[in-house]
């Protein structure tokens, strides 16, 4: 058997490993397109950093319309909030009264029907706070229940009224999940 003795050498930080009979090759340095592709676009981003680094500061003007818009929408989120924190409650209401047979109290709780403040308010508030088609589906199905609820009782029928009245709220609880607002509306 033949064996050709190995020498290895330690050059900055670098071991280096090579046959006694075969010299050392240095790799001349090769540009690849997977280092240009690197190492272009973020000298390039770099070199843009520096020159308008304080553009990313709001002038003063600026700033103080961002809060105002922020304050804004908050002011409206919070008021289509209330309006669905009214639906909870005028729904409570309206199940209690089916609970005991007494459709006279529901329909004083629904009032003329669909065109009512409070529930023209609460389908603007389920409109806007909804984002996925899904969550339009369900605010679909829920106002359907709802105007079937309030012919139901209108009609002085108990049965299809808590029939309409729990997929009202089966329809406003899965809506109210799929939204994450569950855990701000107080009485579900």
């Amino acid at each position: 058997m033949f064996t050709t003795p190995i020498m290895c050498s330690v050059k900055r930080q670098l071991t280096l490993c090579k046959a006694v009979s075969q010299p050392a090759i240095h790799p001349p340095i090769i540009l690849t397109k997977r280092g240009l592709s690197i190492s272009f676009p973020t000298t390039f981003s770099l070199s843009l950093a520096g020159e308008d680094a304080n553009a990313a500061i709001l002038d003063a003007d600026d700033d103080e319309e961002l809060l105002e818009k922020v304050k804004r929408d908050r002011k409206k989120r919070l008021e289509r909030q209330g309006y669905l924190q009214d639906l909870v409650y005028k729904l409570s209401e309206v199940g209690k009264a089916i609970e005991n047979n007494d459709l006279a109290t529901a329909a004083s709780v629904f009032g003329s029907g669909t065109d009512t403040d409070w529930v023209q308010n609460a389908n603007i508030a389920l409109d806007k706070l909804s984002a996925s088609p899904e969550e339009k589906t369900v605010v679909d199905t829920f106002n359907s229940s709802l105007a079937s609820l309030i012919s139901s009782v209108a009609a002085n029928d108990v049965e299809s009224s808590k029939l309409a009245f729990v997929s009202s709220a089966s329809a406003f609880e899965e809506w109210s999940s799929l939204t994450g607002l569950v855990v701000q509306l107080k009485g579900l």
